[in-house]
């Protein structure tokens, strides 16, 4: 479900954003002497040239390939993005219910879960009696292409009702949609129980019902049924809607992959929002589960939806080392995918991961998601090892992290910095904090598959902190911050950011030790500091660029909003580091946000200062879900317990936080080598396993 037409923020280069003309609206006019449309049914202005059309009040369920995008109301009216969506197009665009003669009042639209949303409607009949409706429309929507719609009667006499659904498509490609020119309207004709389209090419859809209807008019696209509620009663109907092909519909579901990549975890915590927290972000991950589309990876995770809806070599690498408790399954696929990908041809190119540009901000030029990548191949390689995977795999992906370490000695430039491998050479700062874990776990990783080589890369990687300390940071009066970026003339380029948390980011060594950060103890103190400082803690998290910097933009995507990932980040490094006040303050800010977005973390939201009554401001074309929102909630969850497992050595240690700030805490369903791990922390932060594999024993 590839989309070429990115936001603002994209992981495809900036110059693969396209202009679409504007075309008129999708919505149909009434029907002759018929009442108007709602509001919300209303044409609304198409996007102008390049602009995006606002998500951020859509109900998105997801079940990739598929997905339904409806407003609140639940009509489909062919605005914007609204309708079906499978494999990238859009298989209907309109589902129009009109009960008597009347569209349902809305009452309420919500998700039930990743894949289900729902909808509560009332009807007034010309048969009531007062101000209250006596009939109730449901209708559940599932991604995969299914509606029911369940008529319930509170009348004390039977009512009859005329149903009316109204069906429509463009058949568009969803790049097409989203640029704003999705297209015409395809004819309908009638199909069995209900109706199809076709489009030149052979691609079409169909949509049938159940029970059939009494009309089937295909001109108008209508299905009507002529029901009798006796009082108390209920009255179903059933949409399916399947794609066709050179006229054959797929009649059967779709089999999605990696429905148990990964293990059922659960928090229970003194703090209600834990629970629902790491529930959400397991439907997420699931619901963005998509097949490799080289057939060489197995199931990895899609960057987000609607924008991103296929894998990102970076996020989709970060969001598999943050779902690591939850089992290496996800990593394990992850890793195999990108080493398919893996250069391995002669150049100086030999063993990166190549990957797109990513815009950020308008301080720094675009980096590239490919050097993020080959960088966090080895450290996520010889941290999946840690929690379980097993030898036979890892000695599968060796070969893939060597070469990504032999492109790091090779693309670290004459000063000892990597460039950030963007067209302007910048050395940015978190460029080096990656390459300094994939030397210092490269090292652990070879070592433990008894390679040679380990000394001499913990050699580079105490030099790079050398060389950091030296020409990264920038003294003051007050206690100096690392400059963001050197330029390729060797200047600092001086301003924070929420990117600075990789620099306090370790990783996990054999005997369930942490490697040693990029900062040393009085920096890493001082980057603390300014993290849980005002000018960068919003109260829901870090913004991606000072509130005191020049170019602050609350709802800027790298330049002031708030990015749920690199707040995680921020969270379990400060965690990791014994600034357990600040992580603890950030992790209720993030628990806060997602109470506010019903625990559905968008990939971003506007960094407004948090203030007594205020909510999170969302960004209209920011995804959600997303792969590194939905691991991040995983990710700050478990930083609580501090489990640092040696799966390799059957031990395991535990370092939970000591101010329990959420209470007592259980994490259950948790896999460290392969089985199921339960812990237990208690409100005076002590911690003690539940349920572990045999042989498992708690380390010192």
């Amino acid at each position: 479900m590839a989309l070429t037409v990115p936001p603002r923020d994209p992981t495809p280069a900036p110059t693969e954003t396209p202009t679409p003309p504007n075309v008129p609206s999708l919505v149909p006019p009434p029907a002759p002497g018929g009442p108007p449309p709602p509001a919300a049914a209303r044409p609304r202005p198409s996007p102008r040239s390049g602009e995006l059309p606002p998500v951020h009040q859509a109900i998105i369920c997801v079940a990739l390939p598929c997905m339904a995008v409806s407003a609140h109301h639940g009509q489909l009216t062919g605005q914007g993005l609204e309708g079906f969506y499978r494999s990238g197009r859009r298989l209907l665009s309109q589902c129009r219910l009109r009960v008597g003669g009347r569209e349902p009042l809305p009452v309420q639209g919500r998700l039930e879960s990743s894949e289900r949303a729902y909808f509560l409607g009332a009807v007034r009949t010309s048969q009531d009696t007062g101000p209250d409706p006596e009939i109730t429309v449901e209708r559940r929507r599932h991604a995969e292409g299914t509606e029911r719609i369940t008529l319930r009667s509170a009348a004390l006499r039977p009512v009859r009702l005329v149903v009316e659904v109204s069906l429509a498509t463009d058949l568009a490609d969803l790049a097409a949609v989203a640029a704003g020119h999705g297209g015409p309207e395809r004819a309908a004709g009638v199909h069995g129980s209900g109706l199809r389209w076709t489009a030149p090419g052979g691609a079409g859809s169909a949509v049938t019902a159940d029970p059939p209807p009494q009309d089937v008019l295909g001109h108008a696209g209508l299905l009507r049924w002529n029901v009798e509620l006796m009082p108390g009663a209920t009255y179903r109907i059933e949409l399916t809607v399947r794609p066709e092909h050179r006229g054959r519909i797929m009649s059967r579901p779709l089999m999605r992959p990696g429905a148990r990549l990964f293990s059922d975890a659960r928090a229970e915590a003194d703090d209600p929002r834990a629970e629902p927290l790491v529930r959400a972000g397991l439907g997420d991950l699931r619901a963005l589960l998509t097949a490799d589309e080289r057939g060489a990876g197995g199931p990895v995770l899609a960057a987000g939806v609607p924008w991103r809806c296929t894998p990102s070599p970076a996020e989709s690498l970060w969001a598999a080392r943050m779902a690591l408790p939850l089992g290496t399954g996800l990593a394990a696929s992850t890793l195999r995918m990108l080493a398919s990908r893996q250069l391995k041809g002669p150049g100086h190119d030999f063993g990166r991961i190549p990957g797109p540009l990513r815009d950020t901000g308008p301080v720094l030029p675009p980096s590239c998601t490919g050097t993020e990548a080959t960088l966090g191949y080895p450290a996520v390689l010889a941290e999946a090892r840690r929690w379980g995977l097993p030898e036979t795999e890892v000695a599968d992906l060796l070969p893939t992290a060597e070469r990504c370490l032999q492109w790091l000695r090779e693309a670290a430039s004459e000063d000892g910095f990597v460039p950030d491998g963007g067209p302007a050479g910048y050395r940015r700062a978190d460029t080096q904090a990656h390459a300094h874990r994939a030397a210092l776990l490269g090292a652990d990783l070879l070592d433990g598959c008894g390679r040679g080589g380990g000394d001499a890369w913990r050699e580079w990687a105490a030099g790079l902190r050398a060389r950091f300390r030296d020409r990264f940071w920038v003294d003051d009066r007050s206690g100096g911050c690392p400059a963001a970026a050197r330029t390729g003339a060797g200047q600092p380029v001086r301003y924070l950011g929420s990117s600075a948390a990789h620099l306090l980011d370790t990783g996990l060594l054999g005997g369930g030790r942490l490697a040693q950060g990029l900062l040393d103890g009085g920096s890493a103190d001082r980057l603390a500091r300014l993290l849980s400082g005002p000018d960068l803690d919003s109260g829901w998290g870090l913004r991606t660029l000072g509130s005191g910097e020049r170019g602050h933009n609350p709802f800027g995507h790298r330049s002031g909003a708030v990015r749920v990932h690199e707040t995680a980040v921020a969270c379990a490094g400060l965690a990791a580091t014994g600034h357990e006040q600040a992580a603890a303050a950030l992790l209720k800010g993030v628990l806060g946000a997602a109470e506010a977005f019903d625990y559905r973390l968008p990939e971003m939201f506007a960094g407004e200062q948090r203030r007594t009554g205020s909510l999170p401001a969302p960004h209209p074309a920011a995804c959600r879900p997303a792969a590194l929102s939905a691991a991040a909630g995983i990710h700050l969850v478990a930083a609580l317990a501090g489990i640092r497992p040696d799966a390799p050595s059957a031990t395991v240690r535990l370092h939970p936080l000591r101010s329990a700030p959420l209470g007592a805490v259980q994490l259950s369903g948790l896999r460290v080598g392969g089985e199921p791990f339960s812990v237990r922390i208690s409100r005076l932060g002590l911690g003690m396993i539940e349920e572990a594999g045999a042989g498992l024993r708690l380390g010192g």
